[in-house]
């Protein structure tokens, strides 16, 4: 669906990977890079030669932000840090489930 004013826009960022567990590599860090100067502090050295954490929830922040979408939520819970909550195959190596809701009230 498309909204004439961002403003109409409500965004909740589920359940992800948080800042401190996302280890990606430069190619990753780049391409974000790329499309957004801005996405660099979205990045941080990792303990790993040639490896960044990256703060997804920071990232979707800066393009709804980016869009104009103000009203933006949620954006604190670690699938990898919480195994009492979530499933995390990074940490498990073992798939499970998650669902969400995205709904349009008119």
């Amino acid at each position: 669906a498309q909204f004439e004013d961002a403003n109409d826009v409500m965004v909740w960022l589920g359940p992800a990977i948080g800042a401190n567990a996302f280890e990606v590599g430069d190619e990753v860090k780049q391409a974000f890079i790329l499309q957004d100067k801005q996405a660099e502090k979205a990045f941080k050295a990792s303990n790993n030669e040639g490896k960044w954490l990256a703060d997804i929830y920071q990232l979707a922040r800066q393009r709804l932000a980016s869009l104009g979408v103000r009203h933006i939520y949620g954006g604190e819970y670690c699938t990898y840090e919480d195994e009492s909550h979530f499933f995390s195959y990074r940490r498990d190596h073992q798939t499970g489930r998650m669902a969400s809701v995205i709904w349009i009230e008119s």
